[in-house]
């Protein structure tokens, strides 16, 4: 019988700014699946959704500060630098290329994104390609979660789903798990505005981050 491989996880966002909510679902993700590294993808240009204010460059150098000195944690710019709109399938394909057929790969989501799989382009390409975990705060899932999911989803969904960590490491891709993760009550959204506002967002992101906003001036309009 083959030795299981640890997986390689891939957590992507637009990371405007990254915060300690971020960084503590990526340290749950690494313990809790055995990661032997995840890349931190920050979004380029997203189909679904306005481009940020803030330049990419910007964004991965403070998604950079923020997990320097992480031995399992790598910054991954590809979607920074890739021409375009940028489609998660797109991003595995080429992860899954660089890694090979063999190396099992687990892309996280949120339960909200998972709900919504069905409007990702060539989302059905996602599950032959990496496991997919499902990242949800204690006691969020629930019958009405998947009552939730499009009917051919939740076929997926029922089809796929596993709950022991070692069905990740026995195959290449196809699984879903849902994982339970310390979701901190921090927001991008609300940083930013913090900012804007003239207030201290000291506490909820690394100091490392923070001075790159004040010596950057970001966010202040």
């Amino acid at each position: 019988m083959p030795t299981p491989l640890h997986p390689v996880g891939i957590f992507g966002g637009t990371f405007n700014p990254i915060h300690f909510g971020h960084l503590r679902i990526a340290q749950e993700l690494i313990d809790a699946l055995g990661l032997k590294r995840l890349h931190l993808i920050p979004t380029g240009t997203p189909p679904h959704r306005a481009a940020p204010v803030v330049s990419p460059e910007q964004r991965a150098q403070m998604a950079r500060l923020a997990v320097q000195g992480h031995a399992s944690i790598v910054l991954d710019e590809r979607e920074i630098v890739r021409n375009g709109y940028c489609y998660t399938v797109d991003t595995l394909a080429e992860l899954r290329g660089a890694y090979g057929p063999v190396q099992p790969l687990v892309l996280l989501t949120g339960a909200d994104a998972f709900v919504g799989l069905t409007g990702w382009h060539r989302w059905r390409e996602l599950f032959e390609l990496a496991h997919i975990v499902v990242a949800h705060r204690p006691g969020l899932l629930s019958d009405a979660w998947q009552d939730a999911m499009p009917a051919v989803l939740l076929q997926e969904y029922e089809n796929r789903v596993c709950h022991d960590v070692l069905a990740l490491t026995e195959s290449p891709a196809g699984r879903v798990m849902a994982l339970t993760v310390t979701q901190l009550d921090i927001s991008s959204t609300a940083i930013r505005r913090m900012v804007q506002n003239g207030r201290s967002p000291r506490y909820l992101l690394p100091d490392v981050v923070l001075r790159y906003i004040e010596e950057h001036s970001l966010y202040v309009e």
